[in-house]
């Protein structure tokens, strides 16, 4: 709790002409058979038309391709982006399948109820409230100190802001551990709006399960035609030396399995069926 109440930045209530950032710790089951818990660092950043969701470690790659003036390339991909209209649930979502970037829109809409029950969050008194959404049960701690309509991911429409949020079987686990003010709104086209050079491809829901499907079925369908353009010889994939074409098989059964039990998306409801 001292550690987070140091990385907790106060700042003032209003929003207009400015940007807030705030920086969630998530912790997640990829397997929800399964009681690990990895962890990810995810940017919220509030601005005054929008609202950008997406992976910290974007940020961190873009801010060197800036300085350095390229798209060094970094994955990511562990969860989708998201740019939201302000005071809206109409979201414009990216994912990445496989190489590509795609883009589809979605509205997302959800009620909340309220809970009379508070709690002390370092220097914040938290509310409680709760929705369920895309095929979970979730509760909510937001505090009325900041006059900000927003949280992680898709979340919104609280009477202030989203510090904690998790879900009833505790597959996702939200936690505020950072925020602070931006002089200007940061541009995200070097990996949202465009990445890393290329303009992500529009399709929808449709198109994007079976992106996904077809990307299911052939794992490793690239890079098997490389080995046959290059006569054989020998190719590192997944750690394994690649001499003979029977060996992709093997391989790519290997991912699909890893799929089917890495398939716990935070939208329940819109898992691909494999």
């Amino acid at each position: 709790m001292k550690r987070l109440l140091l990385l907790i930045v106060l700042f003032g209530l209003t929003i207009h002409g400015q940007t807030h950032r705030f920086i969630y710790e998530l912790q997640y089951k990829s397997d929800s058979t399964n009681d690990h818990l990895d962890k990810i660092n995810l940017v919220l950043d509030v601005n005054p038309k929008d609202v950008k969701f997406y992976e910290y470690d974007y940020l961190k790659a873009d801010s060197i391709n800036k300085v350095n003036k390229n798209y060094e390339y970094v994955y990511g991909g562990r969860f989708e982006s998201i740019k939201r209209q302000r005071d809206s649930f109409k979201n414009q979502n990216y994912e990445l399948i496989g190489e590509d970037m795609y883009s589809y829109p979605t509205e997302d809409k959800m009620k909340w109820n309220l809970s009379s029950e508070t709690k002390k969050f370092g220097e914040y008194t938290l509310q409680k409230a709760t929705t369920h959404f895309g095929g979970r049960d979730w509760t909510a701690w937001f505090t009325k100190d900041i006059n900000i309509s927003e949280g992680p991911y898709k979340f919104y429409g609280l009477p202030g802001m989203i510090l904690q949020l998790q879900d009833s079987k505790s597959n996702f686990i939200f936690t505020l551990v950072k925020s602070k003010n931006l002089n200007e709104t940061y541009n995200t086209v070097g990996f949202i709006e465009t990445f890393y050079g290329r303009k992500p491809l529009e399709i929808s829901e449709k198109i994007r399960i079976k992106k996904r499907v077809e990307m299911y079925n052939d794992p490793l369908v690239e890079m098997r035609k490389s080995f046959k353009e290059n006569s054989g010889g020998e190719m590192n994939v997944m750690g394994t030396k690649i001499t003979s074409i029977d060996q992709f098989k093997e391989l790519t059964e290997k991912l699909q399995e890893y799929f089917r039990k890495n398939n716990n998306p935070i939208d329940l409801d819109r898992a691909v069926k494999y």
